[in-house]
């Protein structure tokens, strides 16, 4: 079939990467965007533009926060599909386990927790018999946050990046997943098909014609990307690797189940509640003595989680965890106490070599840890990242556009069509959603809904527009509708900047003046971008003026002479 072995995973490289590089275009643009998430966050929802805070005092603020929560509306739609018989009224059901969380760079805390409820399951095998709800707060005061305002960073592009929001039998999670398999194929088939790395490293032409330059780019940025792109694919399939095998619903289910009760004896952290009432001690005194410890390890540092489980029980106990902004693994050094006496448990003994391994490529993806200049290398690599693919995309079209000019040409058209919908539609999609949440009004009713559809609507249009306009490909020229929604791009990435100042006054003097680099760097980031594509733009223009449409016949063999000599 293939002369020889390169030519075979020129094959993979090629197919492989088109049919899934559209995924990978959104699982990249999106990560790279997740890496300020919290930043984009303080954009989005003005009210929250205020320096992060450490935990409250649990005693005095959060106690009383938790008093008010109540189970979500969407998780008891959800639960009761489940189980037998009507949920009681929420006012009704007892809180049995509540967690708060915080980073370094959150000045709101997310609180939540679980809420029994009496209903029998439907299905024997569900143990699983609660109910969820959860909230943003204002650490200050302990106020709740309007759940309609959409933090567009945390809650839209973070998972965006690897669930594509396809929650259907988390069937999202297995694309992204087999997307990133592909991503580890397509950079080894690529090594092996680019013999001269080094050289390539070096090699960038923009002056010659498109399908060279784009060559040389695609090659560019892969080559000086690669260990980044390999980490990135690897330790996203080994954060859900509980997912694509969940040990936990299979017959494995009674050993994992045994498993967790042992785990609960070894630790001395209860399992079961004991069904006897109990008092709950002071905790600010538990985090006194948490802090201590860390101290005394040599690592001080503040709260970033707390986690308590059997609430008003007798085996009810409290887990507090070190904020790990200063190392990269996620979580640990946890100490865990007896609820009621306020009594240690069990203080988390150094991780096992395994153990370390998972919780250090869990914190090099998700990256928590505060080095400002390590996360603008991320967001720098993840865009790398698209270019990559995106000219790979490009590189495709224009090796093939001319061979089928005239006849034939209804495939490259669609994947023309696509590649401009997952690159620059996607762009303007983003964009739109900003824009969106500057004009939409702050009272409409499920405002973050509203917002949701606007970025999915945008993109379809997008997608119909650069369908619309890839006449011109199947002549061999350069579809117009790059350049226009490049255009859109720097309509769009400015009047969000100009929205954002007309609609709360930060404009970027104030911010910069105040030294608020959340939105200061959101702003900046827009005009940035706006720059890039008006330039992108007119080089398109430019070169759709130099093009004219070729026979099929001599452009194919042209063109690839072009490419070959290099």
């Amino acid at each position: 079939m293939f002369a020889n072995f390169r030519q075979a995973m020129a094959w993979v490289h090629t197919w492989f990467g088109l049919v899934l590089g559209f995924v990978l275009m959104a699982a990249f643009f999106f990560g790279s965007l997740s890496v300020f998430d919290r930043e984009i966050d303080r954009w989005a929802v003005p009210e929250t533009r205020f320096p992060a805070q450490p935990m409250p005092s649990f005693d005095q603020v959060l106690w009383p926060v938790y008093q008010q929560l109540r189970a979500h509306p969407l998780d008891m739609a959800a639960t009761a599909r489940r189980v037998e018989g009507e949920i009681p009224h929420p006012d009704t059901l007892p809180l049995v386990s509540l967690y708060a969380y915080t980073t370094h760079r959150d000045p709101v805390l997310q609180i939540g927790g679980e809420f029994a409820i009496p209903n029998k399951p439907l299905d024997a095998s569900d143990d699983h018999q609660h109910v969820h709800g959860w909230a943003s707060i204002d650490p200050r005061s302990g106020t709740y946050l309007s759940q309609d305002k959409l933090q567009i960073g945390s809650e839209f592009f973070y998972p965006m990046h690897y669930s594509l929001h396809f929650h259907w039998q988390d069937l999202g999670y297995w694309i992204v997943a087999l997307a990133g398999l592909v991503m580890l194929v397509a950079l080894v088939s690529g090594v092996v098909m680019h013999r001269k790395l080094f050289r390539e490293l070096f090699t960038f032409r923009p002056h010659k014609r498109t399908q060279r330059s784009v060559l040389d780019l695609h090659n560019l940025t892969g080559v000086v990307a690669l260990p980044f792109h390999f980490f990135f694919a690897f330790t996203g399939l080994v954060i859900f690797a509980g997912i694509y095998f969940p040990l936990g619903e299979t017959m494995l289910e009674p050993l994992a189940k045994q498993h967790q009760v042992l785990e609960a004896e070894r630790t001395g952290l209860p399992h079961e509640p004991a069904g006897e009432a109990a008092p709950m001690a002071s905790v600010d005194a538990m985090v006194v003595e948490a802090k201590r410890r860390w101290d005394l390890r040599g690592m001080p540092g503040e709260v970033g989680y707390l986690f308590m489980d059997h609430l008003g029980d007798a085996n009810g106990y409290v887990s507090i965890y070190r904020a790990g902004n200063d190392q990269v693994a996620l979580v640990g050094q946890g100490v865990h106490f007896k609820a009621s006496t306020g009594e240690v448990l069990r203080e988390d003994p150094p991780p096992t070599p395994v153990f370390a391994i998972n919780e250090f490529l869990t914190g090099l993806h998700l990256q928590h840890f505060k080095h400002w200049l390590l996360r603008w290398l991320y967001v720098f690599g993840g865009l790398a990242g698209c270019v990559c693919i995106a000219t790979g995309f490009v590189f495709f079209v224009e090796k093939r556009k001319k061979q089928l000019a005239g006849h034939s040409a209804r495939l490259i058209r669609w994947v023309d069509a696509l590649a401009v919908t997952t690159v620059t539609g996607m762009v303007v999609a983003t964009l739109a959603i900003l824009v969106a949440n500057r004009l939409l009004p702050a009272d409409l009713p499920a405002r973050g809904l509203w917002e949701e559809r606007i970025f999915w609507y945008s993109w379809l249009v997008m997608l119909a527009h650069a369908l619309w306009r890839s006449k011109a490909v199947a002549s061999g020229l350069i579809s117009p509708a790059w350049r226009e929604q490049s255009w859109l791009v720097v309509l769009l990435a400015v009047s969000a900047v100009l929205f954002n100042w007309i609609g709360t006054g930060d404009h970027l003097v104030k911010t910069l003046n105040d030294g608020y680099w959340p939105v200061a760097g959101v702003d900046l980031f827009l005009l940035a971008c706006a720059l890039v594509a008006a330039c992108a733009a007119k080089i398109l223009r430019r070169r759709e003026g130099l093009q004219q449409p070729l026979s099929p016949r001599n452009s194919g063999l042209q063109d690839n002479l072009e490419v070959a000599r290099g």
